[in-house]
């Protein structure tokens, strides 16, 4: 009997090291994910990661150096600018603004996880083309804006509304639409469902439907057991920088939406797989439209399929918002009319 006390109290102790272990190593992996360094290239595509660099990566975490926007705002032309937004707590975000020469409406362009502002030029110039005027915004952390740190779309969420607000208060348009890929898809739909913005419609790319989701889509990508590891990453992630991972689903935001609403997604996304995207479109309750682009994985869409992605655009804003197909109007820029497109999100 004393043998085997000894030999459960053995295994018992090693349990226990062994669960101490996994969440100092989930600890770690998720402080870098969510803190972004200032130097050391970045880790590759879990995908490309031999066995060795797999191993280092376990335990050192990921490098992720901190997004950084080499290019000017005239890039998307002339007459755009950079402007500053304060946004909560003492952050200042920064942000490109574009006016259109016949202004359907403002864009508001919010980027994806690791990215900022540059990387949705291809979006905006796409946007300025088909007549809508963009300003397209860092999320804290990435580009001009302050900070150096992520929340994968939770906090990011009062930075849509900053951008809202400051929109509102400065630029004065007659509709706005609000435009997010992946986390600024995320973001966009919390700061909608939960945090009262009001847009007269919205676009989503590549959502992924709950962050637990797309964390264990990480793992597998590594060839790694999914649970517990990617439970726990998400777990002390929140605990890290003041919010619950577990609570920041997508497609339970998207049960609130009730203005019109376009999703893109890639048929072959490995990030955010499209029967995820399609479950959150299916939990939107209003006016809704789902287009997919064949072959495409988690990347911008309109960079390989441009006039696809103009058409699927276009089509939807002009429909959603009543835009003539060449011009807006004087009938279009009537308070009536705004004051009736400013009440379709209202749930």
């Amino acid at each position: 009997m004393t043998r085997l006390r000894r030999t459960l109290l053995l295994f018992g102790v090693l349990g226990l090291l062994a669960f101490a272990a996994m969440n100092l190593i989930a600890y770690r992996q998720a402080h870098a994910m969510l803190h972004f360094s200032s130097g050391a290239p970045r880790t590759a595509k879990p995908e490309s990661l031999n066995l060795w660099q797999k191993l280092q990566v376990i335990l050192r975490g990921v490098n992720i150096p901190r997004p950084i926007t080499t290019l000017p705002a005239n890039v998307l032309g002339a007459e755009c600018r950079e402007v500053r937004i304060p946004s909560s707590n003492g952050i200042t975000l920064s942000a490109w603004y574009c006016p259109a020469e016949s202004d359907h409406g403002l864009v508001l362009l919010f980027h994806g996880y690791s990215s900022e502002k540059s990387g949705l030029r291809h979006e905006a110039r796409a946007l300025l083309d088909l007549g809508y005027s963009v300003l397209v915004v860092d999320f804290r952390g990435s580009g001009g804006s302050s900070e150096s740190y992520t929340t994968t779309g939770y906090l990011e969420a009062e930075d849509v509304v900053a951008a809202v607000n400051f929109a509102r208060a400065n630029l004065a348009p007659a509709r706005l639409i609000l435009y997010g890929q992946s986390m600024g898809a995320a973001a966009a739909l919390r700061a909608v469902s939960t945090l009262g913005v009001r847009p007269d419609a919205m676009i989503v790319e590549a959502v992924f439907d709950e962050l637990l989701t797309t964390v264990r889509h990480r793992f597998e990508a590594m060839g790694l057991p999914v649970f517990p590891a990617a439970n726990l990453l998400v777990f002390w992630g929140g605990q890290q920088v003041g919010f619950d991972g577990f609570a920041h689903r997508p497609v339970e935001y998207a049960a609130h939406i009730t203005c019109p609403i376009l999703f893109l997604h890639g048929s072959d996304d490995p990030r955010a797989r499209i029967a995820e995207g399609r479950r959150v479109y299916a939990a939107v309750p209003g006016k809704k439209s789902f287009y997919e682009f064949a072959g495409s994985r988690h990347e911008p869409s309109v960079v390989h399929f441009e006039s696809e992605w103009k058409s699927a655009v276009g089509d939807f804003l002009r429909e959603s918002l009543s835009v003539p197909a060449n011009s807006v109007g004087v009938a279009d820029q009537r308070p009536d009319a705004i004051s009736a497109l400013a009440t379709t999100c209202l749930g």
